[in-house]
């Protein structure tokens, strides 16, 4: 985790996580807690002693991307931001024209905090919509209403914020598709230049979790499947073309931070389950706020997890990300890259294909929407070809350097 990669023409994304929240949605299993506040000024000070600690370990790289995610980041507050911001403009070296993200709950912005958050940098509002239904928000503890959503998005206009962002989610308890439509065309009506449409996963430990184990009713896999094509075909006609599975933008409104996980590109995190993929290896830190906070400011282990990234399994990467994406793969990127073969994948997907599961344009392979619905047996049949293909890509060179040996068996890395 201390060195990086020399000669690195990538640029770099900066992940911030914010792990305070007004109150826990139902559905939620993301590293966040309510009734924290009281940690606020301690976090702060341990986020601004770790960017200190990290900024020489990339120094001469240049960032392009900043996003503050959680939690709530504006539940933390806009001062709070524009100091890490200014920490990060004077430890980084933050280009002019970097994407700065935070994301946001309609409850906790006004137009004064989001006049303060633009005049430290931030050019893109993440605003957690969910639901243009009460009923629907109030199913799920959504702390917001529909018309502060409204008063949101008016707010980061008056401030000079014109690149917002909407989060929905579709499967929501009592959803149908008509109210599923009529979310859709409340958020295009706001005029966002991106949307991010989730379908809603039960997380084992959440409340909604044990509301679906006592019997409460939620759209199967099948109604979600037709709200989501229903929707992939709307905003294609809205004029928001679907770029990754759940995000669709205006074009060139696409989250280049988010681009950076799916395109397999560096990124360094900071705070309580922060994950970094940098220098070749990938780490993440523990998800408890106290041992952050401490470990940072005291000295104590803040790893959970670090691992080294052969190419190899950068290669299974390659497939499972890009191929969330409408950009695809492509045979030379792939065999350049990897030194793998790309044949059997590529019969593979002229099998899914000819099931209406995949598409070529300009020499790319990408799933199409019902590919997407599938994207996860899809893409774990291409890497078990990829597995298959790579051993036997090695066993004629493991046999000839065995027969060849005076020593016997061989030692080194095949």
């Amino acid at each position: 985790m201390r060195q990086r990669q020399t000669g690195q023409a990538d640029k770099l994304g900066i992940y911030i996580h914010i792990p305070f929240c007004r109150s826990k949605c139902d559905y939620c299993d993301f590293y966040s807690l309510a009734g924290r506040e009281d940690r606020m000024d301690a976090y702060q000070k341990a986020l601004l002693a770790h960017i200190r600690e990290t900024a020489p370990l990339a120094q001469g790289i240049p960032v392009d991307t900043v996003y503050f995610g959680g939690g709530t980041p504006s539940w933390y507050g806009a001062r709070r931001i524009h100091e890490l911001l200014s920490a990060l403009s004077k430890l980084f070296q933050v280009e002019k024209d970097a994407e700065i993200t935070v994301e946001a709950n309609p409850d906790s912005v006004d137009l004064r905090a989001l006049r303060r958050l633009r005049k430290a940098g931030v050019n893109r509002l993440s605003l957690g919509m969910q639901s243009g239904c009460p009923q629907e928000l109030e199913s799920v503890h959504r702390p917001h209403t529909v018309r502060q959503v409204d008063e949101a998005v008016a707010a980061a206009r008056k401030a000079k914020l014109n690149n917002v962002s909407l989060d929905l989610i579709y499967g929501l308890p009592g959803q149908t598709m008509d109210s599923w439509k009529a979310t859709v065309e409340h958020a295009l009506s706001l005029i966002p230049q991106h949307l991010s449409c989730y379908g809603l996963k039960v997380e084992e430990g959440t409340p909604l979790a044990r509301r679906a184990a006592e019997g409460e009713i939620l759209p199967d896999d099948d109604q979600q499947a037709d709200l989501y094509l229903w929707t992939v075909g709307r905003l294609e006609r809205a004029g928001y073309p679907q770029y990754e599975i759940s995000n669709f933008a205006k074009p060139g409104y696409e989250s280049r931070h988010n681009l950076r996980y799916w395109l397999t590109r560096p990124y360094i995190g900071f705070g309580p389950g922060a994950h970094s993929d940098f220098g070749g290896r990938r780490y993440s830190f523990v998800r408890d706020l106290d041992r952050y906070i401490d470990g940072v400011l005291k000295g104590g282990e803040i790893i959970d997890s670090e691992e080294l990234i052969p190419q190899r399994e950068r290669g299974g990467e390659y497939l499972m990300l890009r191929l969330r994406t409408a950009q695809g793969i492509e045979e030379w990127e792939y065999r350049s890259a990897y030194f793998m073969d790309f044949a059997p994948l590529e019969t593979r997907l002229r099998q899914f294909q000819a099931q209406g599961w995949a598409e070529q344009a300009d020499g790319r392979w990408r799933l199409t929407p019902k590919g997407f619905l599938v994207s996860n047996q899809l893409i774990g049949d291409l890497l078990e070809r990829q597995e298959e293909s790579s051993l036997d890509q090695l066993l004629p060179r493991a046999r000839a350097r065995f027969s060849g040996s005076q020593d016997g068996p061989f030692v080194d890395s095949v």
